[in-house]
């Protein structure tokens, strides 16, 4: 149902980021989350609590079409890569933090069960209270607000980040680019992804969808491997997902540079390859018992190293890859997309595997899910773009552009 939401949202929301703004809708989206996790530790009953389900996933949903469009729009070039990997990244840090919280409220000695998943819904509205207050401080992209002719703002908003910054307006003239008010059609998308740019569509496809059941399909199902096989209590999963989490989040912080300095192409690939050939190490240890939980979590760390960057890396390419105008939008359909193949088919077929009992059956998931892995690092040798230091422009001309 989360995951419904999650596709919903990002479809409905992206493509109001496009026509109202980037600043509005990451608010927006964010105050949804918030609100919707909040009724959730107050559901009186589960249809209740898998409706506000679905609005969280609608909210996280349009956070991705709004934050990674403003990422993109707002940090400088050489530093655009970088950036965006550990700005995705930067939800294993909220993950670490909240498995922190569960291994303590869902302690029955401290709390009652009825009590204890409520307050872990509970203390996720209130953090992100606290990011949605942190948010008054991102300003509107300046890209966006010039296409839509709101010529002051942008330059008020360029001028205010290089003061803070103490930087001095350049002293050459900067290329000039000129721009046609353009109002975005869905026959504008269709062109825009099949005729005008069918390969990087074929690839953002690929990288979403890949990623997706790799990530979701382990990610999902982490507590039911570590419960069944492992013997680990459900209390007691939040400290086996800290080392899960602190891989994720190294793994973009630490390769990240790289994505702006050896180029996309070739780190796209490599972190890809990397995940689906430790991922068959990893199944063919888990199939002979070779690893106790610890082991086990410890080999999925390593993994997540180098999956996250490629995860986050998808996000970067889809975002980089289409003009201006439905920059959003196009994150929005390729994140709807992934998520409703990748996302639904792996959690489901894994959740069966599990079922069986069988650690066999597992691997073969596992093996899938690495092969797959290794169809996006193909995917990205052969249609890949040189994007980085390049302005986004020069990447994708926008729609309205005036010769």
């Amino acid at each position: 149902v989360y995951l419904v939401g999650a596709v919903a949202g990002a479809l409905f929301f992206g493509w109001l980021t496009d026509r109202l703004g980037r600043k509005k809708l990451f608010s927006l989206t964010l105050g949804l989350y918030l609100a919707a996790t909040a009724a959730t530790a107050l559901s009186p009953n589960f249809a209740v609590f898998a409706f506000f389900r679905l609005l969280t996933g609608a909210g996280i949903g349009g956070e991705y079409a709004a934050i990674n469009s403003a990422i993109q729009e707002l940090i400088p070039a050489r530093y655009r890569g970088h950036t965006d990997l550990v700005i995705n990244g930067s939800f294993w840090l909220g993950a670490a933090l909240g498995a922190l919280a569960a291994v303590g409220l869902l302690d029955t000695g401290w709390f009652t069960p009825e009590l204890g998943w409520r307050l872990s819904f509970g203390l996720g509205a209130v953090l992100g209270l606290g990011i949605l207050l942190l948010r008054r401080w991102i300003p509107e992209s300046p890209r966006w607000l010039m296409l839509h002719g709101r010529i002051e703002e942008a330059e008020a908003v360029v001028a205010g980040i290089e003061k803070r910054l103490g930087v001095a307006p350049p002293a050459q003239p900067l290329p000039r680019l000129r721009l046609r008010p353009h109002a975005l059609t869905l026959a504008d998308v269709g062109r825009t992804l099949f005729r005008d740019y069918p390969k990087r569509t074929v690839l953002g496809l690929v990288l979403m969808a890949t990623q997706a059941f790799f990530y979701n399909a382990i990610f999902f199902t982490y507590a039911l491997v570590l419960g069944r096989f492992y013997g680990v209590a459900d209390a007691d999963v939040g400290l086996y997902l800290l080392p899960f989490a602190a891989g994720n989040f190294l793994g973009p912080l630490l390769l990240g540079r790289l994505f702006d300095t050896v180029g996309r192409r070739p780190m796209i690939a490599l972190t890809y390859a990397m995940s689906g050939l430790l991922l068959f190490a990893t199944a063919w240890l888990f199939v002979h018992g070779v690893l106790d939980a610890r082991q086990q979590t410890v080999a999925w760390s390593v993994v997540f190293f180098f999956a996250s960057a490629a995860a986050s890396s998808a996000y970067l390419t889809v975002s980089e890859s289409f003009p201006l105008e439905l920059r959003a939008f196009a994150i929005a359909l390729f994140y709807a997309f992934g998520t409703a193949l990748g996302g639904v088919a792996g959690p489901w077929l894994f959740g069966t595997l599990i079922g069986t009992g069988g650690r066999a059956s597992i691997g073969w998931g596992y093996a899938l899910g690495a092969a797959l892995m290794i169809v996006g690092a193909a995917a990205a040798l052969l249609f890949g773009i040189a994007a980085e230091r390049r302005a986004l422009e020069d990447v994708a001309s926008p729609l309205g552009r005036a010769e």
